[in-house]
């Protein structure tokens, strides 16, 4: 990085610590490439993934439940326009993205959105970003192997005429009690987790390519039965409705933000961390808006509206048999396992950064040196949340999901324009254009997703909160390495005040 006239490669202000002497607790980006082992190995990570493997990653941790599954869900409150409702949703996602992109290149680290709060907002905060990021990887998890059990069951369907019990494939409170496949789902991912980070990610990539090949698959079936009739009316439920759409169709786009977490396992971080996010997150869009307009356009949005494998309906209705289906369902269930598999790894990175600095306990932080994967970490986040996949109602998971990644999203928006103020010579692989307007939108865009999540989730979220600031206060403030003085060495090997 090139040196400022204070002496901080990072373009600090003279006389403001990384340890935050005002009391804000604030590590550098300097200070935390340091602690991650800087751009070689670090902690046991090694760095195995190049940008194809990162794409697919990306693409693997948000093609999912959220289209194969969710998209009714949007159809019921947006109809025909559920369209805009996936455009607002991608418009979010898009700004956000570029704050993704730029800290993503500028703090080449395992903790994602936590460690760009800790470089910016300072630790209270950063510990409230984790402490959401686990709605966003750590429930999230738990709402996408839910899905899992509905289109497992169509593909048996198809495959050999037999269907697992509803009371244990189904969402509990849509006629499941207990969720088995949900839980194997996770079991499956957590074993392939800890085998390697290599392994892993070969597998997301074929997985990536099976289910984009499926929806491609859909898109061509869908549209030979499309009929412009259905898509009137337009807007039948109003901006509203849109709103509510998109505030749904929002989950289909969670996991864009996982690729950051992998910052430690990359090649060439800086280059090809922004790289990946920009490129998942247009050809996402795109795909999913192919598939919402294939989906209304061949059966009319009432019929769509809250149907359970959805996708698989259609295609069923436009074939006349179940062979197609079949083949959607297979896509379905590959998806959302990769889903599972790649949102796993974001939270065991998430927690692994968050344990290094004290504020959750040292065993997140292990690595193993047979596997250079972080065993038990991974072993107690898919245990946890394997428990609300089983027994938690779908609808409970999705919107507490949605909100606490939304307020993240927002969070990351504001941290972008800290960074470039707080750090004015900081080295970047990319700039977000057109700054501070893009991510002022973003956190707008946020804020106003989040509004149509309801009242209730928002109470839900309120308490979530509260509960989070009362562990930080009994734990994590009190076991912060950085104010244990652990941030004052690492300072003195480059970072501020050296």
């Amino acid at each position: 990085m090139r040196p400022s006239p204070t002496g901080d490669p990072a373009g600090q202000p003279a006389g403001r610590t990384a340890g935050g002497s005002r009391g804000s607790r604030v590590k550098s980006p300097e200070q935390l490439v340091a602690e991650s082992g800087g751009d070689l190995e670090g902690h046991g990570l090694r760095r195995t993934m190049g940008l194809f493997q990162l794409v697919c990653f990306g693409v693997g941790a948000i093609v999912g439940t959220g289209i194969f599954v969710g998209l009714s869900d949007s159809v019921a409150e947006a109809g025909p326009a559920v369209v805009v409702s996936f455009l607002l949703a991608a418009a979010t996602c898009v700004v956000t993205a570029f704050a993704f992109a730029e800290l993503g290149s500028a703090i080449p680290v395992s903790g994602s959105s936590y460690s760009f709060a800790y470089a910016t907002l300072g630790e209270p905060t950063a510990f409230l970003v984790g402490w959401c990021l686990l709605l966003e990887y750590g429930v999230s998890v738990s709402a996408v192997a839910v899905g899992w059990g509905q289109y497992l069951n169509e593909l048996l369907e198809s495959l050999v005429g037999a269907r697992l019990p509803e009371a244990l494939s189904a969402p509990p409170g849509d006629g499941g009690v207990v969720n088995v496949p949900a839980v194997v789902v996770i079991g499956l991912a957590a074993v392939l987790l800890v085998r390697g980070v290599r392994e892993s990610a070969r597998a997301t990539a074929v997985m990536a390519v099976v289910k984009i090949a499926v929806l491609v698959l859909f898109c061509a079936i869908a549209f030979t039965a499309f009929e412009a009739g259905n898509l009137a009316p337009f807007a039948a439920h109003g901006v509203a409705g849109i709103t509510s759409g998109a505030s749904i169709a929002f989950f289909s786009y969670i996991g864009f933000d996982a690729v950051t977490t992998a910052g430690e396992e990359v090649r060439d971080p800086r280059r090809n961390v922004p790289l990946a996010v920009l490129i998942c997150i247009g050809a996402v869009t795109v795909l999913y808006c192919l598939v919402a307009l294939a989906a209304v356009g061949a059966l009319s949005a009432d019929a769509v509206a809250d149907q359970p494998a959805a996708l698989s309906l259609i295609v069923n209705e436009v074939t006349g048999s179940s062979f197609g289906g079949g083949v959607i369902a297979f896509g379905a269930v590959v998806a959302i396992a990769s889903v599972v598999l790649a949102v796993l790894y974001g939270q065991t990175r998430v927690l692994m950064s968050m344990s290094r600095d004290g504020l959750v306990p040292r065993i997140f932080e292990r690595v193993s040196p047979r596997t250079a994967t972080p065993v038990a970490n991974t072993w107690i986040v898919a245990v946890v949340f394997a428990i609300p996949a089983a027994v938690v109602p779908l609808e409970v998971v999705l919107n507490l999901t949605t909100i606490g990644t939304l307020a993240v999203m927002a969070v990351v928006n504001v941290a972008v324009i800290a960074l470039r103020r707080r750090y004015p010579r900081l080295e970047a692989g990319f700039r977000a254009p057109l700054f501070p307007f893009v991510p002022a939108l973003g956190v707008l865009l946020c804020l106003y997703l989040m509004w149509g999540t309801g009242g209730r989730t928002w109470a839900q979220f309120a308490v979530f909160l509260v509960v989070g600031a009362v562990v930080y206060v009994l734990y994590g403030r009190r076991h912060s390495r950085l104010a244990g003085g652990r941030g004052d060495r690492v300072r003195g090997r480059g970072g501020p005040g050296a």
